[in-house]
């Protein structure tokens, strides 16, 4: 018996490629790890409830292929992908602010029956789901508004008046609060240059305290 040989080459292994996803409030981003892609290779077609990922593999003959159905609509001219030399890396921008429990649609879903008419009559009609987002800017406001009506006291009241003054008034009014203040070590504080402007401002300590000078 002659025995032959099989010289039918043996196909190429195609290397796994994981995928993996994550979201935000607005979008879902897909990571796809493969490493030193070809910008001008990469191809990606966004659907609006579809994504066609293809690519290069370096150093093989093979191609990288992903085909999803995805669980929600997108807005396909929203969504953007980057190829670094690590990864390619997909976003697509949610079309309704929803959680996404799963990536793709149909696909490994539990079918749940419908629910009868007479129900859905007898429970009057429905209001579509709210969508909660958290308005920032009304938060800013809110909170520039409770920290306007705080009122300080005491000291911390008589500062934020000097303060005041001293950030609308003039350069005059500036001038004299800080000559006033500086010559009467602290005892006095005017905002009359015409008056301060003349002489040395005297020092006057508080009724039933005397002002001593250290040697």
């Amino acid at each position: 018996m002659t025995e032959t040989k099989d010289n039918t080459a043996a196909e190429p292994v195609k290397p796994k490629i994981k995928h993996d996803w994550y979201q935000t409030e607005s979008q879902v981003v897909i990571t796809i790890l493969l490493k030193n892609a070809p910008k001008d290779k990469v191809k990606v077609n966004y659907g609006e409830k579809s994504l066609s990922i293809t690519s290069a593999i370096p150093d093989s003959d093979s191609e990288y292929s992903l085909e999803l159905d995805l669980a929600h609509e997108i807005e396909p001219c929203m969504c953007s992908h980057v190829v670094s030399p690590s990864k390619i890396e997909v976003k697509l921008r949610k079309k309704e602010g929803l959680r996404w429990t799963t990536l793709e649609g149909e696909r490994g879903e539990v079918k749940v029956k419908a629910i009868p008419q007479a129900v859905i009559d007898a429970s009057g009609p429905q209001k579509p789901p709210k969508i909660f987002r958290k308005d920032w800017d009304k938060i800013e406001k809110d909170i520039n508004k409770m920290e306007a009506e705080e009122k300080p006291e005491g000291d911390a009241a008589l500062n934020a008046l000097f303060q005041k003054i001293y950030g609308e008034g003039s350069d005059e009014v500036r001038k004299a609060m800080n000559k006033s203040f500086v010559e009467s070590g602290g005892t006095v504080l005017s905002t009359n240059w015409d008056q301060v402007a003349k002489d040395k401002v005297e020092m006057k300590p508080p009724d039933g305290v005397e002002f001593k000078k250290w040697d």
